[in-house]
């Protein structure tokens, strides 16, 4: 009997799968496919709520999409190394096919499978461009193993033949015999979101159809309207692997357009921070390229930081930002950028508290893409212009210039009309004295004095 174990992880889906198409292929073969809810993920607290929730759903809607094919799901929680062994004895299966990721603990994941497997007799195949679109290393400068600037990077990405989605197989034939854990459920779940999205494959398809053809035709004009809220949505099922980057990539090149062209070099920075990752593990926590920052401490800045987390900084579009955060698990893309500045460069606390605060709560909580876009608005990344600052109150009015992201999301303001709803310190008399909304709780001259000096000392 012909038997391959394929280990799910951030790659729930059926379409596109090249781990579940190598498995199938020769003749009368058998598939287990399995999912490991892993021990060390939790232990390491990147177990959120958010995501436990949209797992579940991605988890439930896999296993529904396997037993319309004729297998199921097989979920098991523990030590991902242990758990894969113990399933492929009791299927006695001779490979195991899984994809390949980025970060330190899972090159760490790898090695140690891939030995565990040997020693039993078992091979471990390991599949590239199933998270991304280009793999980590397909292109690297030539002085270098990875690339540190965007725009080369991308003119070799964009130059790289991609290979062609797979479809997903009709049939799965999974052995008798291997026990499965109950899937998963949102029951029980504390802490969730309110508005947090549904999660699986299916819905991550419709939504990828809808938005090819409606809606990013007008992407390179628009993904920077915070009201218009114009973006694809899709990172979670980026994230989850609910959808596939190849797949995707593909079909905005399908539709084509100025806008498609804008979404692709999105898709790009995604590979970008992977290939970064990569070859720099280190940078999930440390400053890619030190600056010898004197941050101050989320201790030393208690007041100021809860003030951020809360959405009660009296800067209105970043606390804006902050409570669709909150309510949504998601946050449009230019408020990440704008929520990151006013921490960093106008309060000068540490990066790694804003990361793990969007880690918390982020649907779409990535180690690549969250720790290395915070430290590139920090300037401690990729950014060649580190000294950036983005002021919350031009911005505002730049990205939101009726003021309706604002009133969406802080409904104290909603009353305020225009763009003066971005500085509502100038309303005069009994106006500014009806609205329950703070003061500012930095001065962003004084915040912007204390960076540069703080800078200059460097």
């Amino acid at each position: 009997m012909n038997v391959s174990v394929v280990l799910f992880t951030s790659d729930l889906r059926l379409h596109d799968h090249p781990p579940l198409r190598a498995a199938l292929d020769g003749p009368g073969r058998l598939v287990v496919p399995l999912f490991v809810r892993d021990r060390a993920v939790d232990d390491a607290g990147f177990a959120a709520p958010n995501r436990l929730a949209f797992l579940a759903d991605c988890l439930r809607d896999l296993d529904a999409e396997l037993r319309e094919r004729g297998g199921r799901l097989i979920v098991r929680s523990g030590d991902v190394v242990d758990e894969v062994g113990k399933v492929a004895a009791e299927a006695d299966a001779d490979e195991v096919h899984m994809a390949a990721d980025v970060s330190a603990y899972a090159h760490r994941r790898e090695a140690r499978l891939r030995q565990a497997l040997e020693a039993e007799g078992r091979r471990l195949h390991v599949h590239d461009t199933v998270t991304t679109a280009v793999a980590p290393g397909a292109v690297t400068p030539a002085t270098s193993d990875h690339f540190a600037v965007f725009t080369p990077y991308f003119r070799q990405w964009a130059r790289q033949p991609l290979r062609k989605p797979l479809g997903a197989p009709r049939a799965v034939r999974v052995p008798d015999g291997v026990g499965s854990e109950d899937l998963p459920t949102r029951t029980g779940l504390s802490g969730l979101s309110e508005g947090l999205a549904p999660g699986g494959e299916r819905v991550g398809r419709k939504r990828m159809t809808a938005w090819l053809r409606r809606g990013v035709a007008h992407y390179e004009d628009r993904h920077d309207d915070l009201a218009g809220d114009a973006t694809s949505h899709l990172s979670p099922h980026l994230h989850f692997g609910t959808l596939s980057p190849v797949e995707l990539v593909h079909r905005a090149r399908q539709a084509g357009g100025p806008g498609a062209d804008a979404f692709v070099r999105q898709l790009a920075w995604r590979d970008f921070h992977r290939q970064v990752l990569s070859a720099r593990p280190g940078a999930a926590g440390a400053d890619y390229r030190t600056k010898r920052d004197r941050w101050r401490s989320e201790r030393t800045a208690r007041d100021d930081v809860e003030a951020w987390r809360e959405g009660r900084t009296g800067y209105p579009v970043v606390d804006a930002a902050m409570r669709q955060l909150r309510y949504e698990g998601w946050m449009h893309n230019r408020g990440r950028l704008l929520a990151a500045s006013f921490l960093t460069k106008t309060l000068y606390v540490d990066w790694r508290v804003g990361a793990r605060h969007f880690l918390d709560l982020l649907v779409d909580g990535d180690v690549a893409n969250n720790q290395l876009n915070w430290q590139w608005m920090a300037g401690t990344g990729t950014d060649s212009r580190p000294n950036r600052v983005l002021n919350p109150v031009t911005q505002g009015k730049r990205y939101d210039p009726d003021g309706a992201y604002v009133r969406r999301w802080v409904p104290e303001l909603e009353g305020v009309e225009g763009p003066v709803v971005h500085e509502p310190w100038k309303l005069w008399g009994l106006d500014r004295a009806a609205i329950d909304y703070p003061d500012p709780i930095v001065d962003l001259s004084d915040g912007l004095a204390r960076f540069r000096r703080a800078r200059e000392r460097d």
